[in-house]
């Protein structure tokens, strides 16, 4: 399931995540890469002691998980501090899987869910498409800035070539409640048809029983 998430991040919070990446310096983005993934991997990422990263992070991520459309696609349990990667020409990440298992020892999570959201505008930049290999062929996401996108760790994908300018994201995953991707997106589905069901037809019988199998089928599937 790949789902994108329109306005995550206004222009004013925008500008402010720009001013304070702008002050923070930014490293060879191997330094936090695993032996699989430093052989394709060709970006850098912020070094976090160099800038506000509670300031940073509140912005980011505060908007990104009090989004209804992130809590409805992900349903997450744990969610972990974003990295915050710029590519440049010639900059790349070839074809690479998510760690399965992240953080530190004293705060281990299972990634199920992997988002990045963009900061700043696709024109910025040539290429840098996010590539996501899927069964029905190659889906390629390049949004505007301040948009997200959520897509399953599990999934093979790369950020392709970026060619003139430079690529701004935020990077981060999350354990989801739902482990099973396609239990994920089947509820996903189905939250949507009730939640048009209780705004336009809430007394209906129809919308009460699509309400009790949303609840009961969490019920039956979360994790907790």
């Amino acid at each position: 399931m790949l789902i994108e998430i329109p306005a995550v991040l206004s222009a004013q919070k925008l500008a402010l995540v720009k001013q304070l990446l702008q002050s923070g310096q930014f490293v060879d983005g191997k330094l936090s890469a695993g032996m699989a993934a430093k052989q394709v991997k060709n970006n850098e990422e912020l070094k976090t002691d160099t800038v506000d990263l509670n300031q940073l992070n509140n912005v980011v991520m505060g908007s990104l998980v009090q989004h209804p459309v992130y809590q409805s696609a992900a349903m997450p349990i744990k969610v972990a501090t974003p990295f915050y990667a710029r590519y440049t020409a010639g900059m790349t990440y070839g074809d690479h899987v998510d760690d399965p298992i992240m953080g530190p020892p004293q705060g281990r999570y299972r990634s199920d869910v992997s988002t990045t959201v963009f900061l700043n505008e696709p024109e910025d930049y040539e290429g840098g498409e996010l590539v996501i290999r899927t069964p029905f062929g190659d889906q390629r996401v390049k949004l505007p800035a301040g948009h997200a996108v959520v897509y399953p760790s599990s999934s093979l994908h790369h950020v392709a070539e970026v060619t003139r300018g430079e690529r701004l994201v935020a990077v981060t995953w999350a354990q989801s409640m739902i482990r099973d991707a396609g239990k994920r997106e089947l509820l996903y589905e189905l939250n949507q048809a009730r939640e048009s069901l209780l705004k336009n037809r809430p007394q209906e019988d129809e919308t009460k029983r699509v309400d009790v199998a949303y609840v009961n089928l969490i019920r039956m599937w979360a994790d907790t």
